[in-house]
């Protein structure tokens, strides 16, 4: 059979005191506002529920780490842990959580009776061991696991101290739009003197004792560097000249690169910085 508890009859203030405390109106200001109604005096039948405000002191993780509270709070040597006053003291902590949240005292409660255990083995007469042994402590593999407890909750302190990713900073990411053609980075004239001056280099290599004089055109030339160039996609700079035939056939060459560069029927590329260059015929679109 089932009771309910009496309810705790409304708080009430005398007509005197509470006029005393708390003026009816101040300066025509209401002291509050109750659904959007001003309120000038303080409601005679103001009730507080008791547990309308809790106030919680500590927070423990589990029963290990309340029992290491207590003892390391009141400076026991684990070693030689009291038993009596820390089971009472454990006891009554257990029984204020139990009122409370029975789930959440289950653990507690199965380290309660662990210590009620303890104590008791310790009342009674120890066993008889062989000469030179010592007794076994009723305490010992409490106390191995307050220790191994205490060292992993020491680490874990000292991980959290170390800048986490997320919590602590953040990786920097910057999106770049990039767009669907492909864009080649420029040729800069650097670049085409230094390969230039390679060429120049193999055709020192071949000396001719012949000495002739020859009429180049540019304008030839160019129909030549075209016509290599029809119908490839790109023709690497250095295949373009035949250093066998001689340093002035390279100059005119040369000059007639320029010259289809100038009125743009080449494209002079690389795919990336330092890498070979190319040459192309320029693109028109249709």
């Amino acid at each position: 059979m089932s009771t309910t508890p009496p309810q705790p009859e409304p708080l009430q203030l005398p007509e005197a005191s509470a006029s005393a405390a708390m003026p009816a109106v101040v300066d025509q200001v209401a002291l509050a506002r109750l659904y959007g109604e001003p309120l000038f005096a303080m409601p005679s039948d103001l009730y507080i529920p008791p547990d309308a405000l809790e106030v919680f002191l500590e927070a423990f993780e589990g029963p290990l780490d309340l029992l290491l509270y207590l003892i390391r709070k009141q400076n026991f040597n684990i070693l030689d842990i009291p038993m009596a006053g820390v089971t009472r003291q454990y006891l009554s902590y257990v029984e204020e959580i139990r009122q409370r949240n029975l789930e959440l005292a289950a653990e507690y409660l199965l380290m309660a009776a662990m210590l009620i255990e303890i104590k008791s083995r310790m009342l009674l007469p120890p066993k008889k061991v062989a000469e030179g042994e010592e007794a076994e402590d009723p305490r010992a593999e409490l106390v191995r696991r307050l220790l191994e407890y205490e060292q992993m909750k020491l680490a874990s302190m000292q991980l959290n101290v170390i800048p986490q990713y997320g919590r602590d900073f953040l990786q920097a990411q910057v999106y770049i739009e990039q767009s669907l053609q492909p864009r080649f980075p420029e040729v800069s004239m650097d670049e085409l003197q230094s390969a230039w001056r390679d060429i120049l280099k193999r055709a020192n290599l071949v000396q001719h004792h012949k000495i002739s004089r020859e009429e180049l055109s540019v304008r030839e030339h160019m129909s030549i560097v075209l016509k290599h160039l029809q119908g490839r996609k790109f023709v690497e700079f250095e295949h373009l000249f035949d250093p066998s035939l001689g340093v002035p056939v390279l100059v005119v060459t040369f000059i007639a690169l320029l010259e289809l560069a100038k009125e743009t029927l080449i494209e002079i590329t690389q795919a990336e910085a330092f890498a070979p260059i190319y040459v192309r015929l320029a693109y028109t679109p249709n």
